[in-house]
């Protein structure tokens, strides 16, 4: 399979197997977050089809949510420290291309 080997490489992890964990980390958070959107929704939106202006707020602030359970699952799985890497990375990728548009 090469592209778990791509993704090994990538990620710089050891085998296979802790590239199918990674993977599975990733799935349960978006699964977590999935599952958590109804019940989140049905507390402030009354009406079945629901709002836009709160769908938009929603996802801006899940995305600080989706990181700590992100975390959470990594330690669960065994492999916070790829996780703790991996948001530091994220947030310094966020933070220069935050400083780049205020040139």
């Amino acid at each position: 399979m090469h592209w778990i080997n791509r993704l090994q490489d990538r990620w710089k992890l050891k085998n296979s197997r802790q590239v199918v964990v990674v993977l599975a980390v990733f799935a349960c958070t978006g699964f977590t977050v999935y599952f958590l959107k109804s019940p989140i929704v049905a507390l402030f939106v009354q009406d079945e089809g629901g709002n836009l202006w709160f769908s938009i707020l929603y996802y801006i602030f899940i995305l600080p949510v989706y990181n700590v359970i992100l975390l959470f699952y990594g330690f669960l799985f065994g492999h916070f420290s790829f996780f703790w890497e991996f948001e530091k990375k994220m947030f310094r990728r966020r933070s220069r291309s935050g400083n780049a548009e205020q040139k």
